[in-house]
């Protein structure tokens, strides 16, 4: 049975459901391909089988008894009205905000976590989950970069907000292999209207243009990046990166934001690809997403009817 996803509820906003896909969120493009479930990140990128990619894809991966590997295809249909899901609490505190750094892969935004300043709670969680770091997956074309699909349709970039469950465990580290550990919010990334609170972040990729370097973000609310509307789907999962730990509750916020063509990562790489060379170019063409998983077991769960 493929797990199905399941919607939640806004705090600030409650959806009327019976407007479209394409009203809420445009005309995502369609991919024909479906790649295999395999260790590559090359072929997550490309949505191919031959591309070589992301060292700690090569080869094979295993994951012992695992039956909870993301990232799925989210079909709404197949979506389970859960009524006793919350609101989702989101609140971040834009000092806690550190640096910007170059994993080598991707860039990745690192946030203070020895407090409860930063963090979520409410949806499915039990717990408060501290806010350590978000990143992003785009492809090497436009029309898919995302990691999640919606019935089979793709998004041009995916952000993922990465929190730990501070109640339960006593360090990321601890929680990153424990049940229940982590709690990741997916954001969906469309082509349209300047976002201009991503400007900032834009403007500072080419100081982390090498693997290992790191520049300071200054104050920076990662608010600004999550649309107004916070429904979502919601299913048990794991890392879509080695380790793949089974740790992940996943919260996928149904409405995307826009970004203008000039913003998206993509673009955005090309241009430092122009300062580099070819080198950085296929290192961050190949750090996209990891293909879709068949999915077993728990159904995803909404808790607003679609």
């Amino acid at each position: 049975m493929l797990r199905t996803p399941v919607l939640g509820r806004s705090l600030w906003k409650s959806s009327d459901f019976s407007v479209s896909v394409k009203q809420m969120w445009g005309t995502p493009r369609r991919h024909p391909l479906r790649p295999e479930r395999r260790g590559s990140q090359g072929p997550c990128v490309q949505r191919s089988q031959t591309d070589t990619g992301h060292p700690l894809w090569k080869g094979p991966v295993s994951v012992p008894g695992g039956t909870r590997q993301s990232p799925i295809n989210i079909r709404c249909r197949d979506s389970v009205y859960d009524p006793r899901l919350k609101p989702l609490m989101v609140s971040y505190a834009a000092e806690s905000c550190l640096y910007v750094w170059n994993t080598g892969y991707f860039f990745q935004v690192e946030f203070d976590d020895s407090t409860e300043g930063s963090g979520i709670s409410g949806g499915p969680l039990e717990n408060h989950y501290r806010l350590k770091q978000f990143h992003f997956h785009w492809g090497a074309v436009d029309a898919w970069g995302s990691e999640h699909t919606v019935d089979d349709r793709a998004y041009p970039a995916e952000l993922h907000l990465v929190h730990w469950n501070a109640a339960k465990y006593r360090s990321y580290k601890d929680a990153l292999l424990g049940e229940s550990g982590l709690a990741v919010i997916g954001v969906f990334l469309q082509l349209g209207a300047h976002r201009e609170p991503l400007q900032k972040l834009v403007e500072v990729l080419p100081e982390v243009k090498h693997k290992g370097a790191q520049v300071a973000m200054g104050p920076f609310q990662p608010s600004c990046l999550l649309p107004a509307c916070r429904d979502y789907w919601t299913y048990p999962g794991s890392l879509t990166t080695p380790p793949l730990t089974e740790s992940v509750t996943w919260i996928i916020l149904k409405e995307p934001v826009q970004v203008a063509r000039n913003q998206s990562f993509l673009s955005v790489q090309k241009r430092l690809c122009l300062l580099v060379g070819v080198l950085f170019c296929r290192l961050f063409l190949k750090a996209g997403v990891r293909p879709e998983t068949q999915r077993l077991s728990q159904a995803t769960r909404a808790g607003t009817r679609c």
